[in-house]
């Protein structure tokens, strides 16, 4: 249970009422669920990388009916287009002018399948509306509703047919998580339980789009103090010491890293960050922005851990 030691109780029930809902069709992975909801509620883009079948779509789309959210799927491959993504003016002979068809980047969450199908070309027209919140077509620029959110998912980068993405590109999602494998109980659940598809149809929607704005707002509030700040320019300067990443972090991902501490004291019912949210966020929010130095024979996940582990706490 939840302590509520936040201004705003009403606002903690129904992010907990949301958990607790999505929870129900990903089973046995609360940590997860949490993070993608810290992520959303921070303003952030999310990339879920994993095997195929491991529920990667089925949490996006659990996501956004559970928020309220106009939903966009697109499947990326070898040969999409940018306007494939974006939309394209077609001209009109009644109107004797061209007139703009949106794509389905303008959806308040876009899922964007197996992101690492898609060729440079389209990553750029992506990378414009995740930074921008708008896109360009034919000189003129359009923007996409508010809030919009990208959900990607993406394939292990040794599988046939995939593209790595650009270091510029993974730096504007707030976090990559990885779902993995269940363990038995909630396998066994899933196995005797109701089809996935249909267990979706059955959801209903615990927020609107004002209320997610309104808790965006509210993370936005959450009070970090001195020593926490301290705390988090030491992990920062950390990850630029040559000792554990080939580079470092930049003040954007720094800043990215504090939005999610925020968003998971949110979660947690409290109107402070505490040392343990940021530790709790930070192997998701820098893991895939950073390379481990040469011969550190550890992931960038590892890294970071034994990181936190080197660090002391304020």
């Amino acid at each position: 249970m939840v302590e509520l030691r936040s201004h705003n109780p009403a606002l903690v029930q129904q992010l907990v009422a949301l958990q607790r809902q999505i929870s129900t069709i990903i089973k046995g992975k609360p940590a997860q669920i949490r993070d993608c909801l810290a992520c959303l509620i921070a303003g952030g883009h999310l990339l879920i990388e994993d095997l195929p079948g491991v529920g990667k779509t089925t949490l996006a789309h659990a996501l956004s009916i559970s928020l309220g959210l106009k939903f966009s799927r697109l499947q990326f491959t070898a040969d999409l287009m940018p306007s494939d993504l974006t939309g394209v003016s077609v001209y009109e002979r009644e109107k004797a002018s061209f007139v703009f068809h949106p794509g389905p980047v303008f959806a308040q969450v876009l899922l964007a399948d197996e992101i690492n199908r898609a060729g440079p070309k389209t990553q750029s027209a992506l990378l414009e509306a995740m930074e921008e919140n708008q896109v360009s077509v034919d000189g003129t620029s359009h923007a996409l509703p508010e809030p919009f959110f990208v959900i990607a998912t993406q394939n292990p980068s040794e599988q046939l047919g995939t593209y790595p993405l650009p270091e510029s590109q993974l730096d504007r999602f707030l976090m990559c998580i990885s779902l993995g494998y269940p363990d038995a109980l909630a396998e066994r659940e899933l196995l005797a339980g109701q089809d996935s598809r249909e267990a979706l149809r059955a959801l209903q929607p615990l927020m609107n789009p004002a209320e997610l704005l309104a808790a965006q707002q509210a993370v936005r509030g959450i009070h970090a103090s001195g020593p926490l700040l301290d705390y988090l320019q030491a992990l920062l300067a950390a990850t630029r010491s040559g000792q554990w990443f080939a580079e470092g972090l930049s003040p954007r991902a720094g800043l990215g890293v504090l939005r999610a501490a925020r968003a998971v004291a949110l979660l947690s019912g409290r109107d402070f960050v505490s040392p343990d949210d940021v530790q709790a966020i930070l192997p998701q929010t820098i893991a895939h922005r950073l390379r481990p130095r040469a011969g550190a024979g550890r992931g960038a996940r590892e890294q970071v851990r034994a990181m936190i582990e080197a660090i002391p706490l304020p």
